[in-house]
């Protein structure tokens, strides 16, 4: 399984390497998690941060390349959400708290905490855009 990222600048994904590099800061996590409503106890096994190091860090403190590759997955997961939803923040949280039977009944979000579960998602998100149900 291949885990495709849209950077929609043409730039094959360099853009988003040098940001990962440098580091996004705690803030622009915020941003993100507030997009759909996730908490810290729900975004730090995303990071792969602990959920107490999470809360610690100020907005302005740069996550390590690792959590900030992480957030960035978890930002275009969230883009291709919402445009699978329409848009819809609520129904796309909603959705990534239901478990689903074509991931063993976990819920999408408990899979977040690898790269792999981010690749299983976005395949399930494909398939209801394209109208293919388990």
């Amino acid at each position: 399984m291949e885990l495709v990222i849209e950077t929609g600048r043409g730039d094959s994904g360099f853009g988003l390497v040098e940001q990962a590099r440098a580091g996004l800061s705690r803030h622009k996590a915020d941003e993100v998690a507030q997009l759909i409503g996730l908490t810290d106890k729900e975004m730090a096994p995303i990071l792969n941060l602990s959920e107490r190091t999470l809360h610690r860090l100020r907005p302005e403190v740069r996550l390590d390349s690792n959590a900030s590759e992480r957030l960035l997955l978890l930002e275009a997961l969230i883009r291709h959400g919402l445009d699978v939803f329409d848009e819809r923040a609520d129904v796309l949280s909603r959705w990534l708290r239901v478990p689903l039977a074509e991931l063993h009944r976990q819920t999408p979000l408990a899979l977040l905490d690898t790269l792999v579960g981010f690749g299983m998602v976005h395949t399930v998100l494909g398939r209801i855009e394209h109208g293919i149900y388990a």
